[in-house]
């Protein structure tokens, strides 16, 4: 390695990622092993200021895997970062409505009442991007925009990094009370007749759909148009600071070939991914599979491709346009390419 790299960084949101795989099979360690790194997970320090590096990236000689959001707003706001590689992996993205709404169809939007939710003291309020994005994609399909329905806020205090979390068999538990599975104000909304229609995603959100007996107005995320599947995790950032690419390539280039075999391993193994993906979710393989797909373990595949970069540059866009960042910029100038085209060639040979 160029440079002694005493400590390595690492996140990853609690979704599929190659990371998550390689983190949580021993990969990654076992990778940085004979240099003499130290692997730590940013998320279960004792120290607020490192956890909310997950979400604002300022740590210096960090790795990230996971939603897109936090990370381009990070970029948007002056930090050093660059994108390595873009996962996607397809999950559902529900507008659900009460069956007392009257809501069945996009159409029946018009007018009527959707929950938000309204974070006070974070940096980025992603749970208000994703929903209003969800949203947005939705309404697209009819000819309508968010001006057509009534945004309902529902308030939460605190932050996304109040309690560090560790991750106990994969799963990730607070430290201090349980914040896996934070109370969901607009679905209480939701189910007291106060709003029309909200959006969940992913495992635990079509899990409470069914729970809940909730009518599906539609799912984005199953949608054949890519850019109306585009959400926080379509596609998925692996992004690095400035300074671990500058002064530890090779760490950067050691990290896109642990990644990339980590989610090779995952194409032959279905079963085991996922179980690991249900611990990872906090939840059970059958709703793994019915957020992800039976072939979740083939959608997990960090790369570069155009499909992804649109998708990143639209979103982006997107938050300019409803004020979650100050301006929008050039994604494809926000990649570096280098590590991944030094590693590629040689893990497809050696698969």
């Amino acid at each position: 390695m160029s440079a002694r790299l005493d400590t390595l960084w690492y996140t990853h949101s609690p979704v599929p990622t190659g990371l998550g795989i390689a983190v949580e099979s021993g990969r990654l360690a076992e990778a940085f092993r004979p240099y003499g790194t130290n692997i730590q997970a940013l998320r279960e320090s004792s120290d607020r200021e490192i956890r909310e590096a997950h979400f604002d990236h300022h740590l210096r000689n960090s790795v990230r895997h996971g939603g897109n959001i936090p990370a381009l707003w990070a970029r948007a706001s002056g930090q050093t970062t660059r994108a390595l590689g873009l996962s996607w992996s397809d999950e559902v993205q529900l507008i659900v409505s009460s069956p007392e709404s009257g809501v069945k169809t996009i159409r029946d939007l018009r007018n009527r009442r959707f929950g938000v939710p309204k974070w006070a003291n974070v940096q980025i309020d992603f749970s208000r991007a994703q929903a209003l994005r969800g949203l947005e994609n939705a309404l697209k399909l009819e000819g309508l925009a968010i001006p057509d329905v009534e945004l309902v806020d529902y308030p939460y205090g605190g932050t996304y990094s109040d309690e560090p979390v560790r991750h106990v068999f994969g799963a990730q538990v607070a430290l201090k009370g349980n914040r896996v599975r934070r109370r969901n104000n607009e679905l209480i909304g939701l189910l007291r007749g106060d709003i029309d229609a909200i959006f969940l995603k992913g495992a635990h959100g079509i899990q409470l759909a069914d729970e809940f007996g909730l009518h599906v107005v539609v799912d984005t995320g199953s949608h054949p148009d890519p850019l109306i599947r585009s959400n926080i995790g379509t596609p998925r950032t692996l992004t690095v600071d400035q300074h671990l690419l500058d002064t530890h390539f090779d760490a950067a280039v050691l990290i896109i070939d642990t990644v990339l075999r980590a989610e090779q391993w995952a194409w032959t193994h279905p079963e085991e991914t996922r179980r690991f993906l249900a611990r990872e979710l906090n939840t059970s393989e059958y709703w793994v599979a019915a957020a992800y797909g039976e072939d979740a373990h083939q959608r997990l595949f960090t790369k570069l491709e155009e499909r992804s970069l649109t998708a990143l540059q639209d979103i982006t866009d997107f938050l300019e346009r409803h004020g979650f960042i100050a301006q929008t910029f050039d994604v494809h100038d926000w990649i570096d390419p280098r590590p991944l085209e030094s590693v590629l060639d040689k893990v497809k040979l050696a698969i």
